[in-house]
């Protein structure tokens, strides 16, 4: 069953060491930052558009740490997720209606995760898709139980380990093939070529601002941090520390994104067969040589494994929050395994099943994006640590233009021209 912390107790006791150790939360939301449905996205942005498309990983990273923000900020000063504010406010139609969309998002965001790691273990091990798949899922599981049995800490740990193995698995080609400096420049100046790089700019986005992360970073901080509103003193200091902990943590994220596109524009350009991932795996063992691409394996792996844990956490967040029913992460667990396991025994092509759930994933955003917006503005709900005017105008910008490019995806779905 979800853990979550009691707060009618005596106020936890300070820790000392400073704001580091009040740092992990944010950590464990940057995993849906760096899942696999970003390496599909990413490496076939580079391959396809060269550095073209480094704008939007720029101009989405400096979101995601806007919106994570207000995010854990939420949970700390209300003492309540996203997901549960909303439940008190909706009637109860619309709590169902807007579970069933977070859930659609939660189900696209599993399936990509968990793709991704068996994609992972087949080039690691050759072993079928679906049997990597399943392997996936039940390894996930047992990082679940840690959470369940030792405390949200413990798993931050293990969260963390997971995404130092991710970002080597990463970035460490870029040692061999590091990107051209006049490109990554150029790449910084907002443009498109063509609707095929807009519906990829799409994807790239849904992979980037993740709504189930949203709804996730307010359970972990109001969790991790009980006692937050003991004091004024205490809760300032403990919004300093989030802050931090969302900068830091969005930076790492941001930093394996961009290196993942770096390394497919400047290795993959120009090779057949990198519009998937097993294609750009090859072309990087040709180009770097085997250890890269074992370490590029095991990074996958390493994603996909930490990735599909915190999808399930998230996907009991919304359920607890909306419907107020709660079950135990690791039969959430099992049930969300079934469709990933079904599309890969099916044959559905795992790097295209990637990019639609990243598509699926960008309209979920203004759902989540749109209430967070108004609720951290709010004073009657967050007092003296409401946002301010700039963070509110800069908010403003973020969730109209993921709504407008979102809107233009869909007509270009629907006209045939992407």
């Amino acid at each position: 069953m979800l853990e979550t912390a009691t707060t009618g107790k005596k106020p936890l006791r300070k820790p000392r060491g400073g704001l580091l150790l009040l740092l992990g939360p944010a950590f464990v939301a940057a995993i849906a930052y760096v899942d696999p449905g970003n390496v599909a996205a990413n490496l076939t942005s580079g391959a396809s558009y060269g550095y073209l498309l480094v704008w939007v990983l720029v101009a989405a990273n400096v979101m995601a740490m806007l919106v994570q923000y207000q995010s854990a900020k939420l949970g700390v000063v209300t003492g309540k997720s996203l997901p549960e504010i909303l439940g008190e406010r909706f009637t109860t139609r619309s709590r169902r209606l807007y579970w069933a969309q977070a859930e659609l998002v939660a189900m696209a965001t599993d399936l990509a995760e968990v793709v991704g790691g068996a994609i992972a273990l087949h080039l690691l091990f050759q072993l079928p898709l679906p049997v990597g798949g399943l392997i996936v899922g039940l390894a996930s599981m047992v990082l679940l139980t840690v959470q369940n049995r030792h405390g949200q800490r413990h798993f931050e740990r293990i969260i963390i380990f997971l995404l130092v193995i991710i970002t080597i698995g990463f970035l460490a080609g870029l040692v061999l093939s590091p990107p051209d400096p006049a490109g990554v420049a150029a790449g910084l100046i907002p443009r498109f070529d063509g609707s095929g790089s807009v519906m990829l700019a799409a994807g790239m986005l849904g992979a980037t601002v993740m709504p189930h992360a949203i709804y996730l970073h307010s359970q972990l901080a109001k969790d991790r941090h009980p006692d937050a509103r003991s004091t004024p003193a205490g809760l300032r200091r403990i919004i300093k520390a989030t802050r931090l902990d969302v900068v830091l943590a969005l930076i790492l994220a941001g930093a394996v994104n961009i290196g993942m596109l770096l390394l497919a524009a400047s290795t993959l350009g120009g090779i057949s067969g990198t519009d998937s991932i097993e294609g750009a795996h090859t072309a990087i063992v040709n180009s770097l040589g085997p250890v890269i691409g074992v370490v590029f394996a095991i990074g996958l792996l390493a994603s996909g494994l930490a990735s599909t844990s915190v999808g399930a956490y998230a996907g009991a967040t919304i359920m607890n929050g909306l419907l107020k029913v709660r079950i135990p992460l690791q039969a959430r667990r099992l049930v969300s395994l079934i469709p990933a396991i079904v599309l890969l025994s099916v044959g559905i092509d795992p790097t295209w099943a990637l990019i639609v759930s990243q598509i699926v994933l960008s309209f979920g955003i203004p759902f989540a994006l749109i209430p967070l917006l108004r609720l951290t503005a709010s004073k009657q709900l967050m007092g003296e640590h409401r946002d301010g005017l700039a963070l509110r105008l800069a908010a403003l910008v973020s969730v109209a233009l993921i709504v407008a490019l979102n809107a233009l995806l869909l007509w270009l779905t629907f006209t045939g021209q992407g």
